[in-house]
């Protein structure tokens, strides 16, 4: 059979079945290329195109979120929290200063009590210079206005409370008036703006570490959505490339892969773990601490209002408030018992804080019987003496105790913020190597294909 031709058109013809009326081969146009297999490449294109897309924002994503809870775990350690224990600290010192003041006062002239004289104006230096060192670091730590303000008025109240303490050290017998001028500047001006300082300090720390948990939480949900998405572009592209290449196996794919996996649950486990150990370290360390350091405080003025109790000629005012302090001090749910107690102090330790207290609270009490007796001589030696069985003694006895799980406390959470910090180590770099490794894998695992088109 002839075949027609067409100027410019080699035509070739495709012979196929066989006709049943003539026996002769029927020709059959020429057989199209697949359509799945012109769009192949496109395809192809678009699988790289978003894998390596969402790769990329999965890489700015997680080195920017490691980098802020590495900052903000920084911030907790090295400003918030030392802010809130310099603000508890001033807090304590300045209540123990005036607690000394009561003791020279009472001591004043009477050369029996020289030992406990000079022990009270020894603490006295130490506690004076204390606050100036709290308040100076106050001074450099501080960011915002109105704790700038509360800290200027502390140093302004704090010279008027010293020129009135000079006067009530130098005034022999008007020593009670001057020492009464003072103590009502320290409960008046100074312990209210330390108590501000205090809250300030506090409401800094519980912001941080807001800040972080909702940090904490963003960087899991990126690593569960935008990790999870890559991964299933991941897969996806190897099923493409099964089904269309009849290749089961791509390594550079399955390198890719596991990196991903491999970088996703380490990188959540970390946020977990450090939010973990920062809220545990804040709940059994640094709040105990905190409170054990308020609880002191309360317990030095409460001792001084025994002291004050005598200096002012049995004024009641004093006793009631010895007897509130000390409830407060004694309470299951918010006193001593409480605060002294946690997993790494056993119940005889807490029970011994409690009972040394009770001690000294029945030393107060038979110094204040002595007083009402008209017998002032005993029962001021009986307060500022230094031998066992004395207030003094006993009140030392009770805060030796309290300050040795101060400091545990204290020490536990520093151990816990280095701790967080050695799990963070590294970690705003490491999803830059891991995805830049996945970013370059996913254009050579498609390269042979692309060179298969051209």
């Amino acid at each position: 059979m002839a075949i027609p031709a067409i100027r410019g058109i080699a035509w070739v013809p495709y012979l196929g079945a066989v006709s049943a009326v003539t026996g002769s081969p029927v020709l059959s146009p020429p057989r199209p290329i697949s359509t799945a297999r012109r769009d192949t490449p496109a395809q192809l294109r678009r699988w790289v195109v978003v894998s390596v897309l969402t790769a990329a924002v999965l890489l700015l994503a997680a080195c920017l979120v490691m980098a802020r809870v590495q900052q903000q775990a920084r911030i907790i350690g090295d400003q918030a929290a030392p802010q809130a224990a310099n603000a508890a600290d001033l807090y304590f010192a300045l209540s123990d200063l005036d607690a000394q003041v009561a003791r020279l006062v009472l001591t004043s002239g009477r050369d029996e009590l020289a030992g406990s004289r000079v022990d009270a104006l020894g603490t006295y230096r130490e506690r004076g210079r204390q606050v100036d060192e709290s308040l100076q670091r106050s001074l450099t730590t501080v960011t915002g206005d109105g704790e700038r303000a509360i800290v200027l008025e502390l140093l302004h109240g704090l010279g008027s409370y010293r020129e009135r303490v000079w006067q009530a050290l130098t005034a022999g017998p008007s020593a009670a008036g001057y020492y009464t001028q003072a103590t009502n500047v320290l409960h008046l001006d100074l312990l209210p703006a330390a108590t501000r300082l205090r809250e300030a300090s506090e409401k800094r720390l519980d912001d941080a570490y807001g800040s972080q948990r909702a940090t904490e939480i963003a960087g899991v949900t990126i690593a569960v959505l935008l990790g999870g998405a890559l991964l299933i572009l991941l897969i996806g592209l190897q099923v493409f490339l099964a089904r269309r290449f009849r290749r089961l196996l791509n390594p550079a794919l399955i390198t890719a892969t596991a990196l991903t996996v491999l970088l996703l649950v380490p990188m959540a486990a970390v946020l977990i773990l450090q939010g973990q150990v920062l809220s545990r370290a804040r709940d059994e360390s640094l709040i105990p601490f905190l409170d054990l350091t308020r609880a002191r405080a309360i317990s030095y003025d409460a001792s001084a209002d025994t002291s004050r109790y005598l200096i002012s000629n049995r004024l009641d005012l004093y006793r009631q408030d010895f007897d509130r302090k000390a409830g407060g001090l004694e309470a299951g749910d918010s006193g001593l018992p409480a605060v002294a107690g946690g997993r790494d102090v056993g119940p005889d330790s807490t029970e011994q804080v409690v009972r040394r207290w009770q001690a000294y609270r029945a030393g107060h009490e038979r110094i204040v019987k002595l007083a009402d007796a008209g017998r002032k001589a005993e029962a001021i030696t009986a307060l500022t003496g230094i031998r066992r069985g004395d207030a003094s003694f006993d009140f030392a006895y009770f805060d030796a105790a309290v300050a040795g799980i101060t400091a545990s406390r204290r020490d536990d959470f520093e151990v816990a913020v280095r701790d967080a910090r050695v799990l963070l180590t590294g970690w705003p770099f490491v999803p830059a190597v891991v995805l830049g490794l996945v970013i370059l894998l996913v254009p050579l695992s498609v390269r042979r294909r692309f060179a298969e088109y051209r």
